[in-house]
């Protein structure tokens, strides 16, 4: 393992930051820290560069201890060798790109150059030395950024919400552009509010919820089963409902009046289950798992429809939870689709 962090910082009397991980592990170039505004991430981002200073804990990597309250080390975080992209790239705007590639680097300034004008190559920037920031696009000033900390060798890359200042089109470019960029670099976090981020880039996601580590694992794993209502919120999942076990593989879903078939023994550690808006399927006949639709609102997005719905065979009014359905508009579904069926493996049990 190479970078550990295991931390602890109260910010308010109601939020306390807690979160441990470890990063390096098999295969994974990414790990993703996944949560809503406020959840502690960028916080986390911090103590691991140094700007901000944790009340207890250990911070490491690569054997070198960056932080230990009960050792009273603490380095300072110009040494310890870490790279920050900052959500908005931070540049110097009187400097051009070239200057802001190799301000403050340790070496003499024609060595400095000749190293920069390798970045600029390699990160697309040719013929765009002498601009200032604001005569660069998005794009453009995130690549300098990305070249200015990678100059620098650093042992750990930390990205804080590196495509939030981009719009859709040079967001979903840099989405695909940056594992290259990155190519053969390790122990890299990157704090994202976006599922989509995280899924296409990250091996392994913690999710984060009020300063606390709720979920871990690997990035595909921990959206198939979150585990918790929490997690599977935050990982997208809009339709949750509590329930009430009602056989060794079946359970009702108390907002949705719905019985359901799942894969697994139910057991009783599970209070919830939730089904992923993209889940639903065209009724098969199967005579289990189907809801009968009473449509609330129709909504086309440009390439998906939304379909809000309640179970029509509900027979208390707390049983008309509303559900969401998402599909393809380019799918040949009837759009008057009258029974919806879920897969029983799609089933999320959550606690």
């Amino acid at each position: 393992m190479s970078l550990k962090v295991s931390i602890r910082k109260i910010l308010s009397r109601s939020f306390t930051l807690e979160t441990e991980f470890e990063t390096g592990d098999g295969d994974t170039d990414c790990l993703g820290i996944l949560g809503a505004s406020g959840s502690g991430k960028s916080m986390t981002l911090k103590c691991i560069a140094g700007i901000e200073t944790p009340d207890e804990g250990h911070i490491s990597a690569k054997g070198r201890v960056f932080f230990d309250s009960a050792k009273k080390i603490n380095l300072k975080p110009q040494v310890r060798r870490v790279g920050y992209l900052f959500q908005n790239y931070a540049l110097f705007p009187r400097m051009t790109v070239q200057e802001n590639i190799i301000a403050g680097l340790p070496a003499a300034k024609e060595e400095a150059r000749r190293r920069a004008q390798v970045f600029i190559e390699r990160f697309g920037l040719s013929g765009l030395e002498r601009r200032l920031p604001n005569q660069l696009s998005g794009g453009q000033q995130q690549r300098t950024a990305l070249a200015r900390m990678l100059i620098r060798e650093p042992d750990v890359i930390l990205l804080d919400e590196p495509f939030s200042a981009l719009d859709t089109n040079l967001r979903e470019q840099m989405q695909l552009q940056l594992p290259e960029l990155l190519k053969s670099r390790r122990d890299i976090v990157m704090v994202t509010h976006s599922r989509d981020e995280v899924y296409k880039l990250c091996g392994e996601t913690l999710v984060m919820d009020r300063g606390r580590v709720i979920g871990k694992g690997k990035t595909v794993d921990l959206f198939a089963n979150p585990g918790t209502v929490e997690a599977a919120r935050i990982t997208g999942c809009k339709n949750i409902s509590p329930i009430r076990v009602t056989g060794e593989r079946e359970i009702f879903a108390l907002d949705w009046g719905l019985g359901l078939r799942t894969v697994v023994p139910v057991g009783s550690g599970f209070s919830h289950v939730g089904i992923r808006a993209h889940d639903f399927l065209p009724s098969r006949g199967e005579g289990f798992n189907e809801i009968r639709l009473s449509v609330k609102q129709r909504q086309e997005e440009p390439f998906e429809q939304v379909t809000l719905f309640t179970n029509a065979d509900a027979r208390n009014p707390e049983e008309k939870g509303e559900l969401w359905w998402k599909y393809s508009k380019y799918l040949e579904y009837n759009e008057i689709q009258e029974r919806l069926f879920v897969p029983p493996e799609a089933l999320l049990l959550l606690r």
